[in-house]
């Protein structure tokens, strides 16, 4: 089974790759933010540890995180959020980890997909065979998430000044997938890089 790891900017279509991927390939795909989110479930140690770092005033009337309250908190305090990735981040690393030996056990997929935003930064080229950057011109991006998320441009762009450059990304990933709009053409280059 070989473990790829999928990132790229805010924007770039990571998730309409993936989903193709997922319906033609023998695959399973963990998306590191989806997997963050079970971890904050009441009863998971994370829960537990945002608790007693951030206090009740995170939690809904039953015992949830809320994270958007969460949000609220850290966003305004560089420590607090440091502390939280301290929390999330390994804990994150180490259920993919599980999941990995999990799916190796059951021998039925050819491959497995680590999809998260901080791919490079945390290091999952360790985890991973080889990683994968999708990359969309930053016009491209921006339209996409004023279309869909009804982002601003400003917000784009604040988004965008915080993640890794288009130098970095290249640097990392050992496949460049280009995703600008015309769908057939990414697919096409997905089959290519696939094999078939």
């Amino acid at each position: 089974m070989k473990i790829i790891g999928i990132t790229g900017g805010v924007g770039a279509g990571k998730t309409k790759v993936l989903s193709y991927i997922e319906a033609h390939y023998r695959c399973r795909i963990i998306r590191a933010d989806e997997a963050a989110h079970l971890l904050y479930e009441p009863g998971q140690d994370c829960h537990r540890k945002l608790v007693g770092l951030l206090g009740q005033q995170i939690l809904d009337a039953d015992g949830a995180i809320d994270k958007q309250k969460m949000a609220g908190i850290i966003f305004q305090d560089q420590k607090l959020l440091e502390g939280v990735n301290r929390i999330v981040h390994p804990a994150v690393k180490e259920y993919i980890l599980e999941q990995i030996a999990e799916e190796r056990e059951k021998g039925e997929a050819d491959y497995f997909f680590i999809e998260a935003a901080l791919l490079i930064e945390e290091q999952y080229d360790k985890i991973a065979d080889e990683l994968w950057y999708i990359h969309s011109d930053a016009a491209v991006r921006e339209r996409r998430l004023a279309e869909s998320r009804h982002y601003s441009a400003q917000k784009t762009a604040g988004i965008m000044r915080g993640q890794l450059s288009e130098a970095e990304f290249r640097k990392h990933c050992k496949v460049v997938i280009s995703n600008n709009g015309d769908l057939e053409e990414t697919y096409k280059q997905i089959k290519d890089i696939m094999g078939d």
